[in-house]
This record gives structure tokens, sequence and C-alpha cells, in this order.
């Protein structure tokens, strides 16, 4: 930091995008995360004009032992980012589409509400979460969770390429033919291992899509349930169906059913036939819609807001665990939300995540305002509940590492990826402060030590997602797409 506030001016001329310094008009907004629960103070802000301004901050940092925090817009942020250099790469907004390949090349600042505007006009699809606001890459860096997974798996299995600035400063295109470690490591691994500043993905057809919301109030809950327990234990991969526990601020407690059927409304009416069997809904938007407005089903704040969330997976939602979702009222939480699984995303994946065998993901959700009550009501839930006790990288929140999400195999193959040797680096460097190591491992000790004898341009790192522990020159965290 010393560095950067001792001659701001170098740090200014070194990027054609903007820089913000302490102090300057705007900082204060531009360095805060998504979740406003999390604090971040970073000691400067770059926004990248375009690949060549990330190159360019690369070689800027690393002789002088500068940490790089790489963050669209925030989503998923760690808390990690204080003291290093936050660089936004919000700019990098490129969308291109080759209709014929379906296939689409995205800068890594694009929304999936944006990829989805330019593909809807050919009949195609990417792979979009709740929100139309989170970034496509990062989504894909922790695999990914889609309306459309049952159908396509992960997120991260349709990439095809990455487009990259590694810890050289190198500008590289990383393909399963190119590099095949490296693609297998972005490919849903946390993004811990270069910073992407575009990839291409697959698009799929969209003819028809079929999707909304029901409501009813939460008296109706235990009906609810029992519907979409008999809807999803016989759905086809093309139907999601979502249910959610909501009691917000100023309202009564509710309960609701979200669905996507690709398909005609004929066919998703006959597979959502059960609901026709329940109490009259107090609203229905379900519809033939474009893909366009998958965001308004759930209609999640497009603005920053503070919260606190844990997810976990279930390996069945059977009497008991019906029983022990619905025994209490949710307050404080806000949210308590079950996705169904399985379809594709149970199949064989060439991705860190693997398959994901789990029928369904939970996901508990308030707001930071007593955060303790937050935290032990949603500690106790999932307490009651039949969870595996590993979950995807993108529901992960600031307290839990990839060691709640991947297999002690798959971290040791993460590890070797970002340790092996690379030209212009003939040895890695150990750090603490990354994710990837198990938990409980500490700042004290051998590997501090060891760092400490590191010149700066070998302690240049770049902070990563994947935090807990050691970190080397080839780390960067593009944070954004926690709950997709």
């Amino acid at each position: 930091m010393d560095t950067i506030t001792n001659a701001p001016h170098t740090l200014r001329s070194t990027v054609r995008g903007r820089v913000l310094l302490p102090g300057d008009e705007g900082f204060e907004v531009a360095g805060r995360a998504w979740n406003l629960a999390v604090a971040q103070s970073p000691a400067a802000v770059v926004e990248a004009a375009d690949a060549d301004d990330v190159a360019a901050l690369v070689r800027y940092a690393r002789p002088a032992g500068l940490s790089i925090a790489v963050q669209p817009n925030g989503h998923g942020a760690t808390g990690r980012a204080d003291g290093a250099i936050l660089l936004r790469t919000g700019r990098l907004d490129t969308v291109e589409i080759d209709p014929a390949a379906r296939r689409a090349r995205v800068g890594a600042g694009v929304p999936s509400g944006r990829l989805q505007a330019a593909a809807a006009p050919y009949g195609l699809t990417g792979l979009p979460g709740s929100s139309p606001v989170v970034s496509v890459t990062g989504v894909a860096l922790g695999g990914g969770l889609s309306w459309f997974g049952r159908a396509y798996g992960w997120v991260s299995d349709a990439v095809t390429a990455f487009d990259v600035v590694d810890a050289e400063a190198r500008h590289r295109r990383v393909t399963a033919e190119t590099d095949p470690d490296l693609f297998w490591a972005l490919r849903g691994g946390g993004g811990d291992f270069a910073i992407v500043t575009a990839l291409e993905i697959a698009l799929h057809p969209a003819p028809e899509l079929y999707g909304g919301r029901m409501m009813w109030a939460a008296a109706h809950a235990p009906d609810v349930l029992r519907a979409f327990r008999r809807i999803t234990a016989t759905a086809p991969e093309e139907l999601t169906v979502w249910m959610d526990l909501l009691h917000l601020p100023g309202a009564d407690p509710m309960v609701a059913l979200d669905v996507t059927y690709l398909g005609d409304g004929t066919g998703a009416r006959d597979l959502l036939a059960p609901l026709d069997r329940l109490p009259a809904p107090i609203s229905d938007s379900r519809r033939i819609m474009p893909v366009t407005e998958l965001g308004g089903i759930t209609a999640e704040p497009t603005a920053p807001s503070p919260g606190i969330s844990r997810a976990e997976l279930l390996t069945r939602l059977d009497d008991d665990a019906a029983g022990a979702l619905l025994a209490d009222p949710i307050a404080p939480l806000l949210s308590v939300q079950l996705r169904h699984l399985g379809g594709t995303l149970a199949q064989d994946s060439d991705s860190p995540h693997g398959p994901l065998t789990e029928p369904y993901a939970l996901y508990l959700f308030g707001v930071a305002t007593d955060p303790a009550a937050v935290t032990a009501r949603q500690r106790a839930l999932a307490a009651a509940l039949p969870v595996s006790g590993r979950k995807p990288v993108t529901f992960l929140n600031p307290d839990e590492t990839v060691a709640d999400a991947f297999t002690p195999a798959v971290l040791t193959r993460l590890r070797a990826v970002k340790r092996r040797p690379r030209p212009g680096r003939p040895r890695p460097v150990q750090l603490p402060g990354g994710r990837l190591t198990p938990r409980g491992a500490t700042r004290s000790g051998r590997r501090v030590r060891a760092a400490a004898r590191q010149s700066p341009a070998q302690r240049t790192f770049f902070v990563g997602r994947l935090r807990g522990g050691v970190n080397d020159s080839a780390i960067a965290e593009i944070a954004d797409g926690t709950r997709r």
C-alpha cells in the first residue's frame, strides 16, 4: 500500500481505466462488496478498460509485492481484499454471439441478463441463475447452478475456452487442448489460478419457455411441500421447481413455488398438475415467457444490500426432513429456499465439482441486522436436516473454504495446478491467505516464515476466493456469483 500512496501517479499512468485511491470521490462506493455486510478496505480500486489494462496492472503490482483482488461487481466477495488493489472488470463487457455454432464470447464483466438478451433473438439461451446481474464469468468459475442445470449441467461444463492474464502478465487462451489441467481447474475450481478477462460458452436452444411463481400464505406450506416433493420425484430434466419459505419485512409469512420448463405451456401444466389440487394461490405469474425475463421469477434485489447466507446440499427430502423444515417459523431468516437438482447435474462432469448427486440444495438467507440470531437459526435448521457436508463454490459464504465444496482428492489436484512450475517462475511461491489449504491452517509457522524470506516480487499474489491457507503467484479471484 505504501507504494501506491507514495506514488499514486505511477498507478494512474499504468492503466487507461479509472483509478480510485482512499480520499478520492467515489472510492468508498467503488470499493464496496455487493453484499454490504461484507467489509473490504482495498488500497486502491482499478477499473480496467480492457485486457491490456489487466496485464499492465499485474506488471505494476508484481515488482512491488502488491496483491490484486478481482471482482466484476462484488457478488461473492470474501472480505479478503483489505490492503489489495481491487480490480473491477465490469468494463470488459463485450458480448459476441455465433448462432450457427451456438456459442457466445463474453467479457469478464458481462452480467447474465445481458447474455440472455443477446442470445434470445436467435432462440438460444445461456445458463442463467436466479439473478440477471451477476457475471457469467464469476458464476462459471465457481461451477454455477442455473435454472437449466437439470437439463444441461453445471454452467462451467458449457465453457469451451478462457482468455486469461496469468501471474507473469501474459495473455493466454486456455482450452482443453492448450492446457487441460488449468482448463479443468478454471471450470468450477473457484477462479483461483489466473485473471479471466473473457470466456467462450456454449448456448442451448430455447424455442419455448414456461415459467413463473405461485404464492400462498404460509399456513399452506405443508400442502405446498407435499406437492413439491411429488412433482420433483418424477420431474423430467426440462422442468425445474424451487420452493421458498418467505418472511419479508412488513409482510406475513408466505410460501412460493418457482418454476421453469423448457417447453410449451400444455406440457408444463400437465407436469405441474398436483398444484391444481392446492388452495387457490394469492398470486400466479406462470406463463410462456422470453428467456430475458427469467430474473423476474424470484425478483431478487438488483442493488447492493446486506445479508448473511448459508447453503447446504440435502441427501433426501423424506417425511422426517419435511417435518424438520416446517417445524418452526423461519424468522429471523427472510428466505429458506429448496432447489431441486438432479438430472444432468447428477451425471459425470469433467470439472472439480464432478457430479452433483445430492437431489436438493438448501439456501438460508437473512439480513444482517442481528447476525448472531440469523446464524444461530441457520445453524439449527442445517443441523436438523440430512445434509451431505459439501456445497457448491458459488454458495460458499465468507466463513467457508473450498474444503466445504471439494473432496480431498480434488483439493490435492487443484493445489498441484497452482503450484506447478511455469515459464518465468522456476519454483512456486507459497503464501498464507488462499482457500486451497485444509481447514484450521493458520498464518503462523513455517509457511509464513518462508514467505517472509521472499523478495517483494516473489511475494506478489492475486487474492483468491479459495482462501484459508496457501496462496501463490498464480492466484486470482473473480468474486461474483454467489448463489447462482
